[in-house]
């Protein structure tokens, strides 16, 4: 057994989700860094090359060069896996043209620049067979994983209420105005696409509300705001949804929020109790019951389910974070991918990560909460 071998676009000096996604790529030994387009600036992408010591010959000018040249090595030198790291206007045509090129993606989120795209993408997907995944981090955590199961189980009975929120304050002022170079892009409707915040973070949050609770959104009834004088796109909002079992939630996410960092946090209320979950705490799940006392689990413990358990990787009471739930995704897609080119069947927990439905999902998000939040009718069919 060998590692698998990744090629990388985007990810170069500057960019800051580039380096999470090497780092999560690196940290169970499945997968090795061997070539990269790091930048559609030649000298740049070179530059990055070079700080991660990889051979010049693999390091490329553009995405388009690198699928071409890595096509042509010998099979068992050439990347196997693309991983995605660029802003959202360069997502879909390096996905679409190395998935047909018979290497499997790993993409940031959102998934494409609109639902068209997506839609095209989840085509190729299908069409070629080949190994999908979304990087959204936080379905990723033990506990995340925890709470999807005991919903799952039918512990909490039907499940009738969903609160989700994901507050930020780091766009609190017009960053974009300075030298920021991820607050420039994020801010621009050109390389972000038509939402800010919410194509941002909302689809994080939109996304673990439909991963925890196994709920499909039907309807949703948006009110988007543009706060800071000057902004193109939205920096605050908040959603109202309905899903397919006849539950109700209610999604906020905001990029104003000053003094908050990075506190995801999603609530489930089904007819028996909920479950409760933030990253700022992020080894607990807390479990509410209607008729007894609320219980603590615990990440690393022996008594949570097989996925929180697949997905730990310390004793109980050793901090896991952000980046391990990240290598996660990673660990999973990569199990993933040898098990199919081995003729093999993937484990379930291996193939509990985000892929290409998901990223329809969210496009749709995106759109319908545009939609909405520029409607006077507000409550908008998600259609898909």
């Amino acid at each position: 057994m060998k590692k698998l071998r990744m090629g990388m676009i985007g990810g170069g000096p500057g960019a800051f989700i580039g380096a999470v996604h090497r780092i999560a790529a690196n940290m169970d030994g499945q997968i090795e860094l061997v070539c990269g387009a790091f930048s559609s600036d030649a000298a740049k992408s070179k530059q990055a090359g070079e700080e991660l010591f990889l051979a010049p010959e693999r390091v490329y000018g553009s995405y388009k060069e690198m699928i071409e040249k890595e096509k042509q090595l010998p099979e068992d030198v050439r990347m196997q896996i693309v991983s995605i790291v660029t802003p959202n206007h360069v997502h879909f045509e390096p996905s679409k043209m190395a998935l047909e090129n018979d290497f499997h993606v790993i993409l940031d989120k959102p998934m494409t620049f609109t639902l068209d795209e997506a839609k095209a993408l989840q085509q190729v997907v299908e069409k070629t067979g080949k190994v999908f995944c979304l990087t959204h981090t936080y379905t990723g955590y033990p506990m995340v994983k925890q709470a999807k199961q005991m919903v799952k189980s039918g512990a909490l009975g039907k499940i009738r209420k969903i609160y989700v929120e994901y507050p930020q304050g780091w766009l609190s002022t017009f960053l974009e105005g300075s030298d920021s170079k991820q607050a420039a892009w994020r801010t621009d409707p050109k390389r972000s696409g038509i939402a800010g915040c919410m194509g941002d973070i909302g689809t994080h949050a939109f996304n673990m509300a439909e991963y925890v609770s196994g709920l499909k959104t039907t309807k949703i009834c948006a009110d988007l705001n543009i706060v800071v004088e000057g902004r193109q796109l939205d920096d605050d909002g908040a959603v109202l949804l309905k899903f397919d079992n006849g539950a109700t939630g209610v999604l906020f996410a905001s990029q104003i929020a000053a003094g908050e960092e990075n506190n995801v946090k999603v609530r489930v209320y089904g007819e028996k109790g909920g479950v409760e979950w933030q990253q700022q705490d992020a080894n607990t799940l807390m479990v509410k019951w209607l008729d007894k006392p609320a219980e603590i689990y615990r990440t690393g413990t022996g008594y949570v389910n097989s996925y929180a358990s697949h997905n730990s990787r310390t004793p109980a009471g050793h901090p896991e974070g952000y980046l391990e739930a990240f290598a996660n995704l990673y660990r999973n897609f990569a199990l993933t991918v040898r098990a199919k080119e081995n003729g093999e069947t993937p484990k379930p927990e291996w193939l509990d990560f985000p892929g290409i439905e998901d990223g329809v999902r969210g496009m749709a998000f995106i759109e319908n909460v545009v939609k909405s939040g520029k409607s006077e009718q507000k409550w908008t069919d998600f259609g898909i």
